[in-house]
Formats: C-alpha cells, structure tokens, sequence
C-alpha cells in the first residue's frame, strides 16, 4: 500500500469513527508532535484489516500496556509512543520499540470486563479475560474517551468469554511477580507455587500476596501471645505472693 493510499484510508476511516480520538494523522503515522513517527515500523493503519474501523483510539507517550500487573509494563521508546485502537472486532495496542514494534490485542470474544479508571498522571483502560488482564495506559486527558472505549468494549463482549491461547505474559495469576503458566502450574522462572492470590487494586501494591508469609505471621502471633499468657500468670503469682 502506497503513502497516499495510507493516508486516503486513513482519512476515510476518521471521518467514519465514533470518536473524534481517532484522527487521519493518527492512523497514517504523520502525527506533528513526533520527529519521526509513534511507531518504529508501519502506522498503524496497517494493522487494521479491510474491513475494520477504529470506533476509539487510545495514546500514551511514556506508558504502554501492563501484562499481568501494571508493574509489568512494556513501554516505548523516548522518542516514541502507544496508539491502542478500539475496532468492533478486538482491543489492537501498539507500542513504539525497535527492533520491531510491541503489537498486543485483545479480542472481544475473549473480554469477562472492561473498565475505566482516572489518575492524576494518566488514565488506564483495563481488560480482562478469563485468566488474564491488561491495563492499557491513556494520556490524562482523554477522560471521557477511555471511559466511553471501555463501555463500548463491554457492550461487545460475550457472556462466556474464550480465553487467549497465546503466551503473552498477561496472566493476572502471579508468583513471586511472575505470571503462573496455567497448563504446568509454574512460574516462567521455573518454580512451583504452593499456592498464589491473584492481585487486586485495593492493595497498596501490585506484588501478589504469599501465603506462606502469611503463615509466618500467625506463627509469630502465637508466639507472643504465648509470651503475653506467661507475663499475665507471672504477674499474677506475683502480685497474689504480696498480698499474703
């Protein structure tokens, strides 16, 4: 496909969006703010198929998508850029790295939940499957568009969602800060969990919780409250030793 090819589809497809988001310089790769483009490789125009259109388009210069847990985020590089394009058929993100650009989708057949959430510093859209989740990071201030792709993601998705067969690193089951492979029950390091708590936002921290921590504590517990019983029956020998 030619550059005015790219740029003639682009233009048609933008004005056939449901969101202003989606622009024709966005999609043919000739945004003004970057020196070269947002993508290493190809715009991203030519990862849509011919007969699929973007309803929302998501950016991010800094961030890219966590896979798993926000902390395990692929990022672009400092001269480059996320573009993460919201179609009827899937979630398409692609992030701006060399050698080769970081392309992760998410097909609507595949999402349990879509949501939104707000920062002070940016935005994220996040998708869930089955057994995986991705948190894809917005520019801050694109508010109402983050939140009105995760409605429209929502609408889309099915009522038994099929889960990605692909290894992607989004396992949102974590050990040790590292995605568990669902079919061996192993982390990718190689080891053998005794048991995983699958991370949740309420925590202060996205570093799943380990049960044997959690023994380690109520050992500790019992320990002094062992301490405290033997204070108390001391302290009451004593005292009954005085009042004699």
């Amino acid at each position: 496909m030619s550059n005015h090819s790219k740029t003639t589809r682009a233009n048609l497809l933008a004005q056939m969006a449901t969101d202003s988001s989606v622009t024709t310089d966005l999609l043919a790769g000739e945004e003004r703010q970057f020196e070269e483009s947002r993508l290493v490789g190809q715009p991203p125009i030519t990862y849509l198929e011919n007969s699929e259109a973007p309803a929302y388009a998501l950016t991010n210069k800094k961030r890219g998508v966590g896979l798993g847990s926000k902390r395990n985020t692929v990022t672009p590089d400092s001269n480059r850029g996320t573009v993460c394009l919201v179609t009827g058929r899937r979630t398409l993100c692609i992030v701006g790295t060399k050698p080769d650009d970081e392309v992760i989708e998410v097909p609507h057949e595949s999402v349990a939940a879509a949501t939104s959430h707000t920062g002070w510093r940016a935005n994220r859209l996040e998708i869930r499957t089955p057994r995986k989740i991705y948190h894809i990071w917005v520019d801050r201030h694109a508010d109402e568009t983050v939140a009105a792709a995760a409605e429209f993601i929502d609408e889309h998705r099915q009522k038994e969602p099929e889960e990605i067969t692909k290894q992607d690193g989004a396992s949102r089951v974590m050990w040790r800060g590292r995605p568990v492979k669902q079919a061996t029950g192993e982390s990718s390091s190689g080891h053998k969990p005794d048991d995983t708590v699958e991370e949740s936002d309420a925590g202060s921290t996205d570093d799943p919780v380990s049960t044997d921590n959690a023994g380690r504590g109520s050992a500790v517990g019992a320990a002094l409250t062992g301490l405290g019983g033997a204070g108390h029956l001391l302290n009451g020998g004593l005292g009954g030793e005085g009042n004699e």
